[in-house]
This record gives C-alpha cells, sequence and structure tokens, in this order.
C-alpha cells in the first residue's frame, strides 16, 4: 500500500497511525499552535487509560493537522505546518511528554485492551523521537516535502459545501512558499534516489494546484476579493513548489551514471525494524528464514512445472535444471495479458468477481455500501508503486476509497510489454486480491470499525501488508481458480516475490548489495520480468524496512492461523478466524495474537 505523504516534520510513515478522540462537527481555521499545546501538561495522574487517550488524540491532531485530513479529521483542516526548528522542538518536547505519561500508565492497573493501546502509543511516540532525533530524514530526503496531497483530500472530499472547501485551500496556499522555504532549508547532503523521487512527484504538485482549481475558484460563489486573492496565492504558491524543484535540480550530480544507494547499516536497520515492523524476530532473522523459504518456494514451482509441462511443451524435453524450467514455464503462461490501454478496465472487471466468490464460500462478510474507486495513480504520487489503495480513515469512513493503478498510455513500448507480462491474467487476479479484496481494501474498511480507535489510527504496517499477503493464500486455499496449477505456479512466482523483498531490502540496506546483484536476485532467481525488478530496484532505493513488511506479517498471520484452528478446535472455521483478526484494527499481529487467543 503506499501511502500517501504527508507534508510535516514527520512522514506519512511515521504518521501512518494514531488515536483519536470523538468525532467533532464544527471546522475552524484557527488551530492551537504547538508552543500552546506543549505548554499545557500532558502529565495528569487524575487520568485513567481512556481518558488519556482521548487527551494524547485531542493534542495529536492540533500539533498534525496535516495528518488529521487522512483520517477524515477536518477541524483543523486550514492549517499547513511549516517543518521548521522551531516546531521540531515543540514537536520533541510534547512528544517527551507523552513518553513520561505513557511510562506511568503502563505501570499500574489495566485491562488487556488498555494496556496493548498504550503499548501501541508508546511504540509511535518512541519512534518519532527516533524519526526527529536519529534518523533526521527530514535532513536527507527531500521527498518527505510535498503539499499535494493534504490539498488533494480538501478538493476531492466531500465533507462540507465546495464553497468553504475553496476558502479553505485559500487559507492553505498562504503558506505554501513559507512549507517550501523551511524545506530547502532543512535539507542537508540529500540522498539522490530520493531527490529524483521529490522533484518528480513535485512536479505532479501540478495537477492539483492547477488552473482548473483556480477556475473553480472563480467560478464559485467566492467575493470578488477573495478571488483576486486566491488568484495570488495560487500563483505564489505554484512559484514556490517550481523553486523547490530547481533547488532540488541543483543538487544532482552533474555526471552521468548510476546513484548512490543510501544504505543505513545494520545497527540503523534493527533500530527502524523494529519499530516499523513490531516483530518478535530482528530483521536478521527475519532475512535468514527468507532465504529458507526462498528455497522452500523454489521447490514447489518445479513441481507444479512438472505437472504442467506435457500440457504446453508436448513436443519438448523438460530441462534437467528446474529453475530454467520453472522460467520458460512462466513465460509461456506470462504472454496472456490485458492490452495496456484495458488494464485498469480489466482491474474493474475482476473485483464483481472476487466479491462474489468470497460471498459464495462464506469467507467473511463484506459492507457493499462502502465505495472503492479505481483510477488512475495521480502524478504526485507516481514514481514508487505499481498500485495502492488510498482509503479513508474511521472519521469519514464512508469517503471514497481510491485503488490507484499506474497508467500505461505513455509507457514505452517494449516496457509495457514487460509489465504486462509481469501482470498477466494470472496474477493480474492475485493483485487484485491483495489491493483490493479481500486485501487491503476490506482490511481497512474492518480497520475503521475497531472498538478500539486507537488499534485503527495506529497502523502496523506488517499486520496491513500481512493481511494482503494471506488473503492471496487463503482465496486460493478456499478454491478461487478451481485450484488451477496455472494460478498456483503464478501465485507462488508472487510469493515469491513477497519473500525476495526480505532479501532484497536487507541485502540492500545492510550487505550493501549492488545493482546488478539486485537484478540477478529478481529476475533469474525470482521470475521477474525486467521492467518490474527495474521498478523494485528504485522502490527499494527510496524505502528501508517497508518491503519487509510483507513477508513478517504473512508468516506471523500463518502461524496464528495454525494456533487458532488448534485453540479453537471445532469452533475454528475461516469466517470465524477473519474477522476477529480484522476486528483488532491495525494492530501488530504480536498483539492482535495475544488478545485473540486468550
Amino acid at each position: 500500500m503506499k501511502k500517501a505523504i504527508i507534508a510535516s516534520a514527520l512522514s506519512w510513515a511515521l504518521l501512518a497511525g494514531c488515536s483519536q478522540p470523538s468525532q467533532s462537527t464544527q471546522t475552524t481555521n484557527q488551530a492551537p499552535s504547538a508552543s500552546s499545546i506543549v505548554a499545557q501538561p500532558a502529565e495528569q495522574p487524575t487520568l485513567n487509560a481512556t481518558q488519556y487517550s482521548n487527551q494524547f488524540v485531542d493534542e495529536l491532531w492540533q500539533l498534525y493537522p496535516e495528518f488529521a485530513l487522512y483520517v477524515g479529521y477536518y477541524d483543523y483542516d486550514a492549517q499547513l505546518p511549516i517543518a521548521d526548528q522551531q516546531r521540531r522542538e515543540q514537536e520533541l518536547q510534547w512528544l517527551k511528554q507523552q513518553q513520561t505519561s505513557i511510562s506511568q500508565l503502563l505501570s499500574s492497573e489495566l485491562t488487556e485492551h488498555q494496556r496493548t493501546d498504550l503499548s501501541l502509543m508508546a511504540n509511535f511516540v518512541e519512534r518519532a523521537i527516533w524519526q526527529l532525533e536519529t534518523f533526521k530524514s527530514w535532513q536527507w530526503d527531500p521527498s518527505e516535502y510535498n503539499v499535494a496531497g493534504g490539498f488533494a483530500q480538501i478538493i476531492n472530499g466531500d465533507y462540507k459545501p465546495e464553497i468553504e472547501r475553496l476558502r479553505t485551500v485559500l487559507s492553505r496556499l498562504e503558506h505554501v512558499p513559507a512549507y517550501y522555504q523551511a524545506a530547502q532549508a532543512n535539507i542537508s547532503n540529500p540522498a539522490i534516489p530520493q531527490t529524483r523521487l521529490a522533484i518528480q512527484q513535485n512536479q505532479g504538485v501540478a495537477s492539483v494546484l492547477s488552473d482548473e482549481l483556480l477556475a473553480k475558484a472563480l467560478a464559485s460563489d467566492m467575493t470578488d476579493a477573495e478571488k483576486v486573492e486566491f488568484e495570488a496565492r495560487l500563483s505564489a504558491a505554484q512559484i514556490a513548489v517550481a523553486s523547490y524543484v530547481d533547488f532540488l535540480t541543483g543538487l544532482l550530480p552533474e555526471a552521468e551514471g548510476a546513484d548512490p544507494v543510501y544504505r543505513l547499516g545494520e545497527a540503523m536497520y534493527e533500530q527502524k525494524f523494529a519499530f516499523d515492523i513490531q516483530s518478535q524476530l530482528t530483521a536478521k532473522q527475519l532475512y535468514e528464514r527468507a532465504l529458507a523459504d526462498q528455497k522452500m518456494i523454489h521447490g514447489k514451482m518445479a513441481e507444479l512445472t512438472t505437472e504442467l509441462w506435457p500440457k504446453y511443451f508436448a513436443d519438448q524435453a523438460m530441462p534437467a535444471e528446474p529453475m530454467q524450467a520453472i522460467a520458460q514455464m512462466l513465460e509461456r503462461l506470462s504472454q496472456v495479458h490485458a492490452k495496456p490501454t484495458e488494464f485498469k478496465a480489466a482491474v474493474e472487471q475482476q473485483i464483481p468477481e472476487l466479491i462474489a466468490f468470497i460471498k459464495a464460500n462464506d469467507l467473511m462478510t463484506l459492507d457493499d455500501d462502502k465505495p472503492l474507486v479505481i483510477r488512475h495513480t495521480p502524478e504526485y504520487m507516481r514514481g514508487y508503486a505499481v498500485a495502492s489503495i488510498q482509503a479513508p480513515g474511521p472519521y469519514d469512513a464512508k469517503a471514497n476509497t481510491y485503488y490507484n493503478v499506474m497508467p500505461l498510455d505513455d509507457m514505452p513500448a517494449d516496457q509495457a510489454e514487460s509489465f504486462l507480462r509481469e501482470y498477466n491474467q494470472y496474477l493480474m487476479q492475485v493483485l487484485n486480491i491483495h489491493e483490493a479484496i479481500p486485501g487491503h481494501y476490506t482490511q481497512l474498511v474492518y480497520a475503521n470499525k475497531s472498538p478500539s480507535l486507537i488499534k485503527s489510527i495506529i497502523r502496523n504496517g506488517a499486520m496491513i501488508e500481512g493481511w494482503a499477503v494471506f488473503a492471496e493464500r487463503m482465496m486460493l486455499e478456499a478454491g478461487y481458480g478451481d485450484f488451477e496449477p496455472e494460478l498456483w505456479l503464478m501465485y507462488y512466482k508472487w510469493n515469491l516475490r513477497v519473500v525476495t523483498n526480505t532479501i532484497l531490502d536487507y541485502s540492500i540496506q545492510v550487505l550493501g548489495m549492488e545493482q546488478e546483484q539486485a537484478m540477478d536476485l529478481m529476475v533469474n532467481q525470482a521470475f521477474q520480468q525486467q521492467a518490474e525488478a527495474a521498478g523494485k530496484w528504485r522502490r527499494a532505493t527510496l524505502s528501508q524496512v517497508q518491503l519487509t513488511s510483507y513477508y513478517a506479517g504473512f508468516s506471523d498471520i500463518l502461524v496464528l492461523r495454525d494456533k487458532a484452528k488448534q485453540a479453537w478446535g471445532e469452533d475454528y472455521s475461516i469466517k470465524r478466524f477473519n474477522e476477529t483478526f480484522l476486528s483488532y484494527g491495525n494492530a501488530p499481529v504480536p498483539v492482535i495474537a495475544e488478545l485473540m487467543l486468550k
């Protein structure tokens, strides 16, 4: 899943989860300053855990109004925080106050749900402090600065009349120049791949802060004075974005050649892994497990290739080398795929089939009232993932969920063909299960209904990605595709990608893997098309640890399913497991396991 870019000193990866207070019905354009929030003592011994959680979140939305937009909390929608040194100091002061309060509460008498909620809040706060003081991506990752996401949430939203949202945009536009001035002041020794991504995505800001937006404002019922101000502020914002792009372009190396990768090293990688994944394993242990599973999957693929060979190559002897035979079979099956102009339509066409299968097999309850909109990935979000889900939070749960699919229209013919061979008629089905139903889309619908709002908002990436990977296996085991060996072979290729993601990420960040070695791993050992492997190399140089979340979460869920079967006995059903698991929001799998099996 991707993940929208938050314009704040904290990245969306950090703000992918928090807590929340009760829904407010009024919207204000004035948020308390960070300093005023910090000035109020967060530690109040008379508060119980539930009261403290509500207070924590009330203050959180005030301090991070940009993130609040992404969970549908719009009281501070007109605010655009400026990520300067003063703000970072205020954030740290507030975060350390929360750290003290949470530590004291964790030593008191708590219910299991209160204790696990507080443990998630503790990890969030500790990770935020680590991000600001140690990781410092606000210095070296220019792609953290992008105003498009917040503006798009407001412009495309339906939470208040359009004229009011346009006035909100007008208020936010005033702060865009200062936002990018602070961004430029923060950047120091930027990582080159992240700089190129920042240039690409900030060039896409023009698709949001556009002439179309101006025309909408000029045609509205705003006053003449407001319209004049809107045009002036929009122009100043566009200039600020262009200046930031020019600034970043000037930081790129003049010489052509491969860009140096920003590598964390073992110590920093293990720290980030512990915060992000929240697994009982270390990063190194997960890497070693992935190497073992890689061999196991190769064996299963070899068995299926042997079964299928007479059907597709009756007049040819199967190569003695299993990897060569597997590659030849996969290449044959990959030839059936959609046309470039029809890929998005093919995705749309399959969604009703997935819904029908889940209902017919009673795998879980689906909510038919939550809209899923399939669209081409917006320009300001491109350059990172092939497909992604952008879902609303619990405050605005009825808003659209967007399934973003990379457009192929402008892609060179050879690259488009390579892409479509990767996402052929088989793997496109697995992709849709993963991203949409019953993967990310379904899981996030359930998360918004979780009784624990903290577990809904504090999003653990390994649980979210792990569920989507588990959903693929669960659907095929339930008979989706009628146990067709071709689909299972392609599924194992996809599952091998999950395992390879972990091997790739750890090898790049800790072991110093270079691009040539990475391409060999992906193309020759994981059977990926060149276009897919090249895109994954780029993605792996733009992120750290996130690629391990798929395998880490999936492995933990498989173990939990086996334990649930044993613990529940005759009361076990896949529907009960699915719905119980998803009822705990976006909490880490070890936390869910503790609560499910009690």
